[in-house]
């Protein structure tokens, strides 16, 4: 008998399963924070570098927090439900298709799994085992590329990148609003750096990809972004 007490070695948290299920939520939280940190961050490092006046770098700075937050939220939202409407009109017309032609519908299921590596005869009993179980789930899932149980909710990847922005561009703005005058922007420089390479460990540990190329891609495209709108800034500061 077998001990049914003692975990299956490809079960718990970090089972391959779960990845697909939180790429979307990645992609919308950590594009959301990343884009909320750099853009903010370049924003306010370039006025810092025309002006000292905090009034000018707080508007600049809010003014840049509201507009590319819902900027993200909205954009988000109507990607979402465009690739939403997309797989939704594709699974009514495998519907269709599933009532109308079943008998082709099974054979391509057959030739489905047959290119998974399985001879005909088991292909074709697989077939039929899955078209008995679940016909449209397993049509979507191998021949659309659709999950129908896993369509991404629209709202919650608006809303996610929404917050996402606002909280990666509060970082920046606090920051350089807060340090003292002679250290403000080289404390944001730190600062932003720190949060990127956090927000580059999340998504590849997220992602199980490879940690030090998102970290350092991460790092040096803020960095980059803040060195040229401060150089922008600092030639319009001696320009006006």
């Amino acid at each position: 008998m077998s001990d049914d007490s003692q975990p299956h070695p490809f079960s718990g948290p970090e089972e391959e399963g779960d990845v697909s299920g939180r790429l979307n939520w990645v992609r919308a939280g950590v594009l959301g924070a990343n884009d909320g940190i750099v853009s903010i961050a370049a924003l306010v490092v370039g006025v810092a570098a025309a002006t000292t006046d905090d009034t000018v770098i707080a508007t600049a700075g809010l003014a840049g927090l509201a507009a590319g937050a819902l900027s993200m939220g909205v954009g988000e939202y109507v990607s979402v439900s465009s690739q939403r409407d997309a797989e939704q009109a594709q699974l009514a017309r495998e519907r269709v298709w599933q009532e109308a032609r079943p008998e082709w519908e099974h054979e391509q299921l057959v030739r489905l799994n047959m290119d998974t590596g399985m001879s005909e005869d088991v292909a074709r009993a697989a077939a039929t085992q899955q078209m008995e179980h679940d016909a449209l789930g397993i049509h979507a899932r191998m021949h659309l590329g659709v999950d129908p149980d896993e369509l991404t909710n629209p709202w919650s990847a608006g809303a996610a990148s929404l917050v996402a922005f606002t909280v990666g561009g509060l970082g920046p703005l606090l920051t350089i609003l807060w340090g003292p005058l002679e250290w403000r922007v080289g404390l944001t420089f730190a600062a932003v750096l720190g949060a990127l390479a956090l927000t580059g460990w999340l998504s590849a540990r997220l992602a199980r990809s490879p940690r030090p190329r998102a970290i350092a891609r991460n790092m040096i495209g803020g960095a980059v972004a803040m060195v040229i709108t401060y150089g922008i800034g600092a030639l319009v500061g001696v320009a006006v």
